[in-house]
């Protein structure tokens, strides 16, 4: 069975760990009432802040720019204000069709959590109503007017990101050739961060 933690470690390079503080995950999810997966921790410990490709952010607790709290509740807020129920969706549009969900809702103990987000508009989503430690977390990803789903770990989703597969909905790959770019994300108005290459990989 693969590792995909060590497989996205692989291709990402060592970690930096510049602001991992497990005091700032302890206070964040208490705050919001779950456990986030263990390897998305990891992951956002070992590079967070961190724009990867191009398109992918994650955001990290512990910093005051780009701050991982502040911007899951930013999302909380903006997906609890759309009117779904007054929506005309289709079925294959409506995730509560299309996931057995009884009901959408964001930010509670069942709902969904934007934990990670592009440059493209797509959002990846943990639904909360699954254990975070479990084997298999559910994960949704919205991208425009669809949504899919993935039982997978969040380092599996990442791996196969990288690797140009289809992980946001049909035809959405935004695979490059190549190490994969990582460029650390401003910590003040002046900074400007250079882009830098993860190992090679033969692709």
């Amino acid at each position: 069975m693969t590792d995909y933690l060590a497989a996205a470690m692989a291709m990402l390079g060592p970690a930096q760990n510049r602001y991992a503080d497990p005091t700032a995950w302890d206070r964040l999810q208490a705050e919001l009432g779950i456990q986030l997966p263990s390897d998305y921790r990891f992951l956002v410990d070992a590079f967070a802040p961190i724009q990867i490709n191009g398109h992918l952010y994650l955001s990290h607790p512990a910093t005051e720019w780009w701050n991982l709290g502040r911007d899951i509740r930013s999302g909380i807020k903006a997906w609890s204000e759309v009117p779904w129920d007054d929506l005309d969706l289709d079925a294959d549009e409506d995730p509560r069709q299309l996931f057995g969900l009884a009901e959408l809702s964001f930010g509670t103990r069942n709902g969904l959590w934007p934990i990670a987000s592009t440059d493209r508009g797509e959002t990846v989503f943990l639904l909360a109503a699954t254990d975070a430690e479990a084997d298999t977390p559910r994960f949704l990803v919205n991208f425009d007017e669809t949504w899919v789903e993935h039982r997978i770990s969040f380092a599996e989703w990442l791996y196969r990101y990288l690797i140009g597969e289809d992980m946001t909905g049909p035809n959405s790959a935004a695979f490059y050739p190549g190490p994969v770019q990582l460029q650390h994300l401003p910590m003040s108005a002046d900074e400007r961060p250079e882009p830098w290459y993860g190992p090679d990989r033969g692709m």
